[in-house]
């Protein structure tokens, strides 16, 4: 062979080398990271296309993939959109949201535990399916709970969340105002576009899932972390231990009016009162001073106890954390102990206080996909019920219950009040601290209170109703009432 053939012949072997290097690098070590690359359309548009499987509620789906006409074989549905959008999300070629971005494997097919499925649907060269996924809401539940939160009047804007005590299960989680995600996965990507543009900029934040991811000062409702910590101190025995009183509470630090606290009105005593009568009668005064008492720290710890400065919703993305500083100053402490001062909470958070009362003191880690099924509905996973944390002893769990029970049926928290039923509650009103922004309107809850079967939080962000009228137990009882009616019954 002469020279020149030589060479070129080397050179050609040199190019099938490189490109069966680049082939294998491409097709073995860079595959995993070119399929997940947002820029891979044609992994998008296989995705887009499969069959994803439904997201149940009881036996009927929230979320199900139905057929196209289109290039794209399957269009995803959302049978009640308004009801449910804040806890299934959407799916769409551009992202997904809420249990549909958490649960996207199974949903999609690819987790592993359908690795069965897809075997045998590439044996028998059927179309891949994707699983399903059970969630825990009680449909009865969700459905008060969204009527109670449409039928205030104007734009309203709140959130309503119920758990199940003893497991942590989430019975209900509704989000108002809500939006239809049938039209974020549509497969018109411009109205796609338009429709995200105008979610995304309106004033009242549709997109928002006000249970997990609005944060607002409790109101009132954190008493009962304070009355939990005044007990768990070993200061005060039970529910009648004397407390302080008195209608008006100068804050510690401050002078003049605008450091006054007071009990607008209510009964709350001139010295000391009974610890129940306080939470009847939903005393500022006595918890202010009871936080003073009781000191920064002591608060600190309690409020963490009952989940404050954590996450702990793993089924569902962009949880915010409630918050309890832990640098508030004597004066911040005692307005802490009637839930204003820099502490917020979510309404989860605050279905997460009566919940762990309710349970003995335990506090349940709450979770909203019940099991993992196949396409032909096998149950493949299910989740098992966790403790959080212990966020009392049993005996002060029984102390703030039987508190809780007497400010429903003696005190502000009434509008809960179910005939025959023993139900436990809290109302809350919380300022805003803007003169241009009504209070928040606040209600907690738990029935039975002997065998506790639901606790529920309602938060009313804004409401058309005139600033005089906003109350916790007016606004937010009724709905609590007819959630808890729709489990028990």
């Amino acid at each position: 062979m002469n020279k020149p053939i030589r060479t070129i012949s080397i050179f050609c072997l040199l190019l099938f080398l490189a490109l069966m290097i680049n082939a294998t690098y491409l097709q073995y070590y860079r595959a995993g990271a070119l399929e997940e690359d947002p820029r891979n359309r044609r992994v998008l548009a296989a995705s887009f296309s499969g069959d994803r499987g439904a997201i149940l509620v009881g036996r009927e789906a929230v979320a199900e993939s139905v057929r196209s006409d289109d290039q794209y074989e399957f269009q995803r549905r959302y049978p009640q959109p308004l009801k449910y959008a804040h806890v299934t999300g959407w799916f769409s070629y551009f992202s997904q949201t809420g249990i549909e971005q958490s649960q996207n494997d199974v949903l999609s097919g690819d987790d592993s535990l359908l690795f069965v499925t897809r075997l045998v649907d590439l044996l028998s060269n059927s179309t891949p399916k994707g699983g399903s996924v059970q969630l825990t809401l009680d449909p009865a539940a969700q459905d008060a709970a969204f009527n109670g939160l449409e039928a205030l009047p104007g734009e309203a804007q709140g959130a309503v969340v119920a758990l199940e005590p003893t497991s942590g299960k989430i019975l209900a989680m509704v989000s108002s105002p809500s939006f239809d995600p049938n039209l974020m996965a549509s497969h018109d990507f411009g109205a796609v576009a338009d429709t995200a543009r105008r979610l995304g900029s309106a004033e009242s934040e549709p997109l928002l899932n006000r249970a997990i991811q609005t944060t607002l000062p409790p109101g009132s409702t954190f008493k009962i972390v304070t009355a939990a910590a005044a007990l768990e101190s070993g200061n005060y025995a039970d529910a009648q231990s004397l407390v302080p009183g008195g209608p008006t509470y100068q804050l510690p630090l401050t002078s003049g009016e605008s450091g006054v606290v007071d009990n607008g009105g209510r009964a709350c005593g001139s010295d000391r009162i009974p610890m129940i009568q306080a939470m009847e009668q939903s005393c500022n005064t006595s918890f202010a001073q009871l936080a003073d008492e009781l000191g920064p720290e002591a608060m600190h710890d309690q409020a963490e106890a009952f989940g404050w400065n954590s996450t702990y919703l793993e089924d569902l993305p962009l949880q915010a954390p409630s918050a309890y500083p832990d640098d508030l100053d004597q004066a911040q402490t005692a307005l802490a102990g009637f839930g204003q001062s820099s502490v917020t909470a979510t309404p989860l958070q605050m279905a997460m206080v009566v919940s762990a009362v309710a349970n003995g003191g335990v506090a349940m880690q709450p979770y909203v996909v019940d099991e993992v099924r196949s396409p032909e509905l096998d149950v493949l996973d299910k989740t098992e019920e966790t403790s959080l944390s212990r966020a009392v002893s049993a005996s002060t769990a029984e102390e703030l219950k039987e508190m809780l029970v007497s400010t429903v049926a003696n005190g502000t928290a009434s509008p809960a009040a179910i005939p025959g039923v023993a139900v436990a509650g809290k109302t809350g009103t919380a300022e805003s601290g803007r003169a241009d922004v009504p209070p928040y309107a606040w209600f907690v809850s738990f029935a039975p209170a002997d065998d506790p079967q639901v606790a529920v939080a309602v938060m009313i962000q804004k409401a058309d109703i005139p600033r005089g009228e906003i109350a916790g137990g007016a606004v937010g009882g009724p709905i609590a009432k007819s959630v808890m009616e729709a489990v028990i019954q």
